[in-house]
């Protein structure tokens, strides 16, 4: 069980959401509501496998209520790969109680997540004005991708979740954001060589979905090589265009 694009796509297509009552038409303001748009579609094709990443862990220490504290409820998730991309830290786990459950954060890894049994669709909404031309957004960070990569080869968990994108572009008409178009990404369908690390905004991956190459033919372990090939390559260069411009002008100065 996993979503079909297409038929969410056809859904989501010509549909619109209201312009924001702050005015501001971009960032997190301008993606929430067509995100909440997106998961309520979902929602509809998989009534009880559908959640938010906070919805789901709710739904988990809920339904063991009985499990107390950030180890024991560790121990819940079957896939310690999937448990480092949706738990919360420490101190907010050893605090959960049903009295106080987890709220969103923007942070969160998922806007939505999808579940058949120990199988998990994670996705990501981005939106774009396309009136405007703006920087690929961001989407995950590269130091978060490469730990991601070394758990999936240390546990040898490779097919149990995957990370899909889907992107909605949209234009403003009077008080209305109407969704234009519509495109999906698989990120282990893109060539690890080409995702872009954006070193100065906390070594985040940026790109717009409909930009993204898909022609990765590989196997998942073969991208997790390849990706942690390139992000080592990418570090290794960094760290050299450091040592040239802010170490080797000052050096005989210390010494």
């Amino acid at each position: 069980m996993t979503v079909n694009y297409n038929e969410l796509s056809k859904k989501i297509k010509g549909t619109f959401v209201a312009k924001p009552l702050s005015g501001t038409l971009s960032g997190h303001a301008a993606g929430e509501p067509f995100d909440k748009h997106v998961y309520e579609e979902i929602k509809k094709m998989f009534p009880n496998n559908t959640f938010r990443q906070y919805e789901f862990l709710n739904d988990l220490y809920n339904k063991n209520p009985d499990i107390i504290g950030f180890d024991a409820r560790q121990a819940l998730f079957n896939s310690p790969t999937v448990l480092f991309l949706l738990s919360r830290g420490k101190n907010a786990t050893d605090k959960w109680t049903v009295a106080n459950p987890f709220e969103e954060k923007q942070n969160d890894t998922a806007d939505i997540i999808v579940t058949a049994g120990d199988f998990y669709e994670l996705i990501d909404v981005k939106t774009r004005n396309i009136s405007k031309s703006a920087q690929a957004p961001n989407i995950i960070s590269a130091y978060k991708l490469a730990q991601l990569c070394v758990r999936m080869i240390d546990n040898k968990e490779f097919d149990n979740f995957t990370i899909n994108y889907f992107e909605i572009d949209w234009e403003l008409k009077k008080d209305k954001m109407i969704c234009c178009d519509t495109h999906f990404g698989c990120l282990f369908d893109a060539n690890p060589s080409d995702l872009y690390i954006n070193w100065a905004a906390a070594m985040q991956i940026q790109f717009h979905v409909c930009d993204l190459d898909q022609t990765f033919k590989g196997t998942r372990k073969e991208w997790t090589k390849e990706y942690l090939k390139h992000f080592v390559n990418q570090a290794k260069k960094r760290a050299d265009d450091m040592i040239i411009k802010f170490v080797k002008p000052f050096e005989k100065y210390v010494n």
